[in-house]
């Protein structure tokens, strides 16, 4: 008979895995330099220049937001004016989540 082969053992995962369903998603937190006066007053002045409209869609009477043209992560400058639009919600869901793409290479 020939000589038997050992077999490798698996070993159960040392952490578990978390159903989403379940267990809720940690808090979302704001980087602390948007929470500054500096910005704030950057904000309101880019939707004061926008008319206080979206600037892509032209919705009004909804919420803006003041947004980075050049995200910062991408070397936009903070508090420049310059840098700044005013986007509905669901107009700056979409020009985030395509700049995020862009950013990991998958566009």
């Amino acid at each position: 008979m020939p000589p038997r082969k050992p077999r490798l053992r698996t070993l159960a995962p040392l952490v578990a895995t978390a159903d989403s369903r379940t267990v809720p998603p940690p808090p979302k937190e704001r980087d602390a330099e948007l929470g500054t006066a500096a910005h704030r007053a950057w904000s309101l002045e880019v939707r004061r220049r926008a008319g206080w409209k979206c600037e892509e869609c032209g919705a009004t009477g909804v919420r803006l937001h003041a947004d980075h043209i050049v995200e910062r992560q991408d070397g936009g400058a903070l508090l420049d004016p310059r840098n700044g639009q005013a986007l509905c919600t669901g107009c700056h869901t979409r020009k985030t989540t395509a700049a995020r793409a862009a950013r990991h290479g998958l566009t």
